[in-house]
Order: C-alpha cells, then structure tokens, then sequence
C-alpha cells in the first residue's frame, strides 16, 4: 500500500518584517475562524496550527487579524449566530469548520451577499458561494475494509465507530465504509455507535455495545476513537480485533506498544489537522484578488506499519499526526486543482 504520509507543508516562515510578494493587497484585511467544536485532541491541534501560522502572518503584515471563535456547542443554530456576528463586526473573510453541510447555508449567503469570502474546511458547506477543502472522507471510509480485507481476505464481523452525529465528516467517512463493505462482501456491520470523535466517548460507547455483539475482527473508525476502542475491548477480555486508528498520538503509542508486544499489525489515517491553515491561506489568496476554484481537495494523512516509529516521534503528547501549510503549499493546492 502507497504510503501518503508525505504531504505537502510544514510550519509557515516569513521573514519578519518584510513584505511578501503578492500579499500587499490584503495587509490591512481581517480574517476569523468559525469553528463549531473543540472537545477532542484532532479540534485542538486543529486551533493550535491555526493559532500558530495566523499570528506569523499577522506579524509579518500579510494580514491585520486572524481571530479564532469556537461556539460552546456543537448546534448549527449557535454558529450561525456566531457568522452573522462576524458580519456585523466586519471580517473581511471567515474560515469556517461547520456543524452541518447545509444548516448553515442562510448564514454563509448572508455573509457572501456582504462581500465577506467565506471558506469552508472539513465540515463543508453546500452553499455555492463559499469555497470548500475537503479530503475525500468517503475514500477515507473505503480504503479502511480495503485494509481489512488484504489482511483478512477471508472477512468477519465489523464493528463501526461514527463520528459527531449530523456533520458532514461523519455522514461521508461511514458512507465510504458500507461501499467498501458492498465491495468486500465478505465482511458484515454488526454493530455501530457514535463515538463523536474522542476517546473517552467511544470507550464508553463500544463497552456499552460489546455485550450484545458476536465475535468481531474489524474496527473501523473516523480518528479519536481506536485508543478508546481498545481499551474497552481488552476490559471486556475479547481478542483484540484489527482496529483502524486515527493518527493521535495516543493511538500511536497503544499500536507501538502492542506491535512490540505481540507483532500487532494496523493502519492510521485522518485528516490533518493543520488544514485550518491552508483554509486561512486559501482565503487570503481570495482576498489578494487571486482565481481560485470553489472545490479544493487535499490528501488524508495515512501511517502504515513501517512509519510507525517516525509518526509517533514527531507526534506532540496529546496530539495528533499533522501537516501545516505555508502560502507556497496553498498556491500548489490551487494551482493544481485549475
């Protein structure tokens, strides 16, 4: 299997001080992060990156403010809210990781109808003005029993982890997972539960449905959910199936330690969490009066057995695998999606 590990970015640097070429016209501009939950580690380092790229780039003059908001729910209502406030205030762009495709569809016209670039990343919007980044989460679904089925060509029983139920992640990254078991027939869903991402919710989901479930090979999953599965499975003292993680750190850290144990064998793969910062960058180049397609799609993030031990290295205590994009990465995006 095709290791993509290997993404474009890493942290953004300018010279301090110094203007940088094709950016004076968005120096005085005001970009803010719409952002509709932050209760998992994925959220966090999503913030984090954001936090850490927008401030280089406000100091170097690219940009006057790149605020970040998060709503303290995850309602569609709650954010929409929060949009229309960030009209009022007069942002200029607004970088926005929905709650739901379609809910905040009013909100994002609003803002579109007052000359504000909207740009939506991993929770899109289906609002045809506003710009969307996604990584194919429906292949993300797919490739995870493609995976299984190389390993247990003879197939078995699944159990499903899902993510925030109503967001758009969520819907894709499942959808992908029952292609790919029409695919590969060989395997069967029984059984499913929300683990809305995080660990401690999936433990406690999948300890409350293992009792009811036959014997099962396979976990496939959406990120911030595998440590947690397998934690609730060793403590119901079941065989420990092939569980797909989601590229947190301590995810990593349970595999290396079980590999070393006892040669356990898997796959990682999520969504970077340093997307927010190509969004900010995407938006920018909006905002410079660059052409840029409304649809952009980058790579997930995906860690093999033999990257393992270099994954976990540069994977912060807590955290999760990532990529941050610079201005150059965000105009090959762009330029490669022309």
């Amino acid at each position: 299997m095709k290791t993509r590990t290997k993404l474009l970015g890493a942290v953004v640097l300018l010279s301090a001080g110094l203007p940088v070429a094709g950016t004076a016209d968005t120096s005085d501009k005001r970009i803010a992060l719409s952002n509709n939950y932050a209760g998992n580690s994925w959220r966090q380092a999503m913030l984090q990156s954001w936090d850490k790229v927008t401030k280089q780039a406000v100091a170097d003059g690219v940009v006057a403010a790149a605020d970040a908001f998060t709503t303290a729910e995850n309602q569609a209502t709650e954010q929409a809210a929060q949009i229309q406030n960030m009209i009022l205030e007069g942002y200029d762009a607004i970088v926005l990781n929905a709650a739901s495709p379609t809910a905040l569809n009013g909100a994002v016209k609003e803002a579109c109808d007052a000359g504000i670039v909207v740009v939506s990343f991993d929770g899109i919007v289906t609002e045809p003005c506003a710009y969307r980044i996604a990584v194919d989460f429906k292949e993300m679904g797919r490739m995870q029993v493609e995976y299984l089925a190389g390993r247990l060509p003879e197939g078995g029983n699944l159990l499903e982890i899902r993510g925030l139920a109503g967001v758009f992640v969520d819907d894709e990254i499942s959808a992908g997972i029952h292609a790919g078991v029409e695919q590969f027939p060989q395997f069967k869903i029984v059984g499913s539960v929300h683990g809305d991402w995080a660990q401690d919710v999936a433990q406690k989901a999948v300890a409350g449905i293992l009792p009811s479930l036959p014997d099962i090979v396979g976990v496939v999953t959406q990120g911030g959910d595998g440590y947690g599965a397998a934690q609730a499975i060793a403590a119901a003292g079941r065989e420990m199936p092939i569980i797909i993680m989601g590229n947190r750190q301590d995810e990593l850290k349970w595999w290396k330690e079980a590999r070393d144990a006892n040669g356990y064998e898997t796959v990682s793969v999520s969504i970077a969490p340093g997307v927010s910062t190509l969004a900010f960058w995407v938006a920018q180049q909006v905002l410079d009066g660059q052409k840029v397609p409304q649809d952009l799609t980058v790579p997930f993030l995906q860690i093999n057995q033999a990257d393992l031990d270099a994954a976990l290295a540069t994977t912060p205590e807590g955290g999760v695998a990532n990529v941050e994009y610079t201005l150059e990465d965000a105009k090959k995006v762009i330029a490669g999606a022309m």
